[in-house]
């Protein structure tokens, strides 16, 4: 936390303005500025205003400025830092819009009655839910604020015969105006918070108010990739308990895959593009705009879109990716090692000192900017708010962590399909390969294959057309068919430079392509990791059992992404603590344990099985490690299934399973069973048939 080098009344015109407006505001933001930031200390702010006479409107908007004006003398005064500002503001923006909402609520149902499900008969809430950094809690001091309304159930409002009755969706379309109204009208004292409601489903175009059954509807038939994107930070901020998850039952299988979902990547990077090339209009237009810490190169938005790419590739697998705020996500992917921990600190850094920096600028007049001045004295003036003597050393350090930023933005997002030269190539110098095409015949076909060394030229072409015609692949989406030639073009140079078994391999590689066809999350994660292709070219041309086995299990291609991971060395007791805690957080669900079970036993083979391709491990220690692999996940299993016992009388059993053959003398192979049998030693009467059962 670094202090302003100027007084915080002095940066801060807005600040000065309020100070100014009444003698007594410096003893009130004194008392305020001291104060622990709660809920209950808001309702106490809010009272006081109320109590003066204040209907609740302007109320609001006071304890709005005097909140503004606390944080921003707590920040430039090193008191606060960034996380309690985000907090601060997102704390109030809920406290807001849940005391407006009731307050309304309540007005309506005086005169309509209260508003009932249509099935169920019970009375309905509006859920408003907060997207964007409202969601993620690390609202910005002058933000507006991303809301989408929904209702659990159609019906109509019950009560009084002398109420005007309403249907439940005019009910809360009207709610939810009012709401609107009272948190952003312009008055006397500002507005509470501009509010913007355009990522609903259908946008502007589409109801203001939307049912659990349309949302649903809307997201299986309509989402489109960005909403994704948006859906992740969605947090309801007011609703019952019950229809808060019943709405998050429907929303996640939007937001997450069940797979690894490396389409991703190219569909923010597509949304990156369009938001980049708006910012360049907009600066274009209007120069006193440019230099964006936001939506600029290597800015506030790049990060997060760095974040999130990692959510929706891997948060339907891991929970742990589910959070909704930036900062927290960045931890975890240091945590699950996504990402080198240097480089999330330096994402870290670079991300407190742009929100810090967009914070300061907001602090100037209580604007909605993200835009560095353009003039000398105002940079100054920034500067200075940063803790730092001129505006040459804040522009450095701005330059130093933008371009951090974008460099790890590029490493993520370039497109890697076009202009890639091969391994050892120079980029430049390299021709254009002569790409296939699906209406190529086979004279085509087998000059292409000829011309990479192909010594069977004919009978490659051959098979290779066989895929290529098949009913299976003629009957994929064209996106797919195009990802999927795509990748034939690019692996038929690398099986011309990598292996010598070239029609051989490129059978195993066509095999496992017609497998893999269908889901277009593994053809894009080979296609934005082109070293993971290079790898299972390899793979295949080293091995048939390897081909094999990637061919069954396509889920393992996600391992062959990180090379610190194929090639370390086990951590037995890392894996076996992974494993306990994998089965743990999935306990109840025997169909997810079994999947666990699985996934960590073949992505852990594969591990071994490339060490082995690469000659990086003798005989001897593959077999230790299979037999310590197998040692491992029979114990975890063990364990897992005695706690679903529900007579067991014993938090361990006493219970031995003794290893025989192979196993017994750790000399495991890739496909060896296991010789096993089972032993107990318990007294209890109930014992042989409950070990029995075990």
């Amino acid at each position: 936390m670094t202090a302003s080098l100027l007084p915080s009344a002095q940066a801060s015109h807005f600040l000065r303005r309020w100070i100014d407006a009444d003698a007594s505001r410096p003893a009130v933001l004194a008392r305020a500025a001291a104060l622990s930031l709660t809920a209950h200390a808001l309702s106490e702010m809010l009272q006081t205003e109320i109590d003066a006479g204040m209907p609740l409107p302007r109320a609001m908007r006071r304890v709005r400025n005097l909140l503004i004006a606390a944080l921003i003398e707590r920040d430039l005064g090193g008191v606060a830092d960034l996380a309690e500002v985000v907090a601060g503001m997102t704390l109030f923006a809920d406290f807001a819009i849940a005391t407006h909402l009731q307050a309304l609520q309540e007005e309506f149902e005086a005169l309509h009655g209260v508003p009932t499900g249509e099935e169920s008969g019970l009375a309905q809430r509006m859920i408003v839910l907060g997207m964007g950094k409202l969601g993620g809690g690390e609202l910005n001091v002058s933000s507006d604020i991303d809301l989408i309304f929904v209702y659990p159930e159609n019906g109509e409002t019950a009560g009084a015969a002398s109420q005007k009755h309403l249907s439940n969706h005019e009910f809360f379309t009207r709610l939810g105006k009012r709401l609107i109204a009272a948190l952003s009208e312009i008055t006397e004292d500002g507005f509470t918070f501009r509010v913007d409601m355009a990522l609903r489903p259908n946008g502007a175009s589409g109801p203001l108010v939307a049912s659990f059954n349309m949302v649903e509807q809307y997201l299986i038939v309509q989402g489109r990739e960005w909403e994704r994107y948006a859906w992740v930070k969605a947090r309801a901020v007011t609703g019952l308990p019950g229809d808060v998850a019943e709405l998050g039952a429907i929303v996640q299988p939007f937001v997450y895959r069940r797979y690894l979902d490396f389409g991703s990547i190219d569909a923010i990077r597509t949304m990156h593009g369009q938001i980049r090339a708006e910012v360049i209009r907009q600066e274009t237009r209007h120069p006193e705009r440019s230099d964006n810490v936001k939506l600029g190169r290597g800015g506030i938005r790049e990060i997060e879109f760095i974040a999130q790419v990692f959510q929706l590739i891997r948060g339907g697998r891991d929970a742990a990716l589910r959070e909704r705020s930036t900062r927290t996500v960045l931890q975890t992917i240091a945590e699950r090692g996504l990402l080198e921990a240097d480089v999330v600190a330096g994402l870290q850094a670079a991300y407190t000192f742009l929100r810090n920096l967009e914070h300061r600028l907001q602090y100037v007049d209580d604007a909605q900017t993200h835009a560095v001045p353009q003039t000398d004295a105002e940079r100054l003036c920034v500067a200075q708010m940063m803790g730092m003597a001129d505006s040459a050393v804040l522009l450095a350090e701005l330059a130093r962590h933008r371009a951090l930023v974008a460099t790890q933005f590029d490493s993520i997002f370039s497109d890697k399909r076009n202009g890639a030269a091969l391994p050892g190539e120079d980029a430049q110098a390299a021709p254009a390969p002569v790409a296939l095409c699906e209406s190529d015949g086979s004279d085509v076909v087998t000059a292409r294959l000829e011309s990479l060394g192909f010594d069977t030229p004919h009978e490659a072409a051959a098979r290779l057309l066989l895929t290529l015609q098949s009913s299976r692949m003629q009957s994929l989406p064209e996106a797919s068919r195009r990802k999927l030639l795509a990748l034939l073009n690019a692996s038929l140079p690398l099986l011309a430079a990598a292996v010598d078994n070239r029609a051989v391999t490129l059978g195993r590689l066509l095999d496992f392509f017609e497998a893999i066809a269908r889901r277009a999350a593994y053809l894009a994660l080979l296609t934005e990791y082109p070293h993971a292709l290079e790898r299972v070219i390899r793979m295949m041309s080293a091995s048939n059992w390897a081909a094999q086995y990637l061919t069954r299990h396509p889920l393992l291609l996600d391992e062959l992404l990180d090379d610190r991971t194929l090639n370390a060395t086990p951590d037995w007791p890392a894996f076996a603590a992974d494993c306990q805690a994998q089965l743990e957080a999935t306990a109840g669900d025997t169909e997810r344990q079994l999947d666990v079970l699985r996934e960590l036993h073949h992505a852990q083979q594969l591990r071994l099985l490339a060490q082995d391709l690469e000659g990086a491990v003798t005989v001897e220690q593959l077999a230790d490690n299979l037999s310590q692999l197998a040692d491992i996940l029979v114990a975890q299993t063990l364990q897992a299934i005695w706690l679903t016992l529900p007579s067991r009388h014993l938090p361990a059993p006493r219970f031995a399973v003794i290893a025989y053959g192979k196993l017994g003398g750790k000399e495991l192979g890739y496909a060896s069973d296991l010789d096993v049998v089972f032993l107990h030693d318990d007294d209890d009467p109930e014992a042989p048939a409950l070990y029995a059962r075990l």
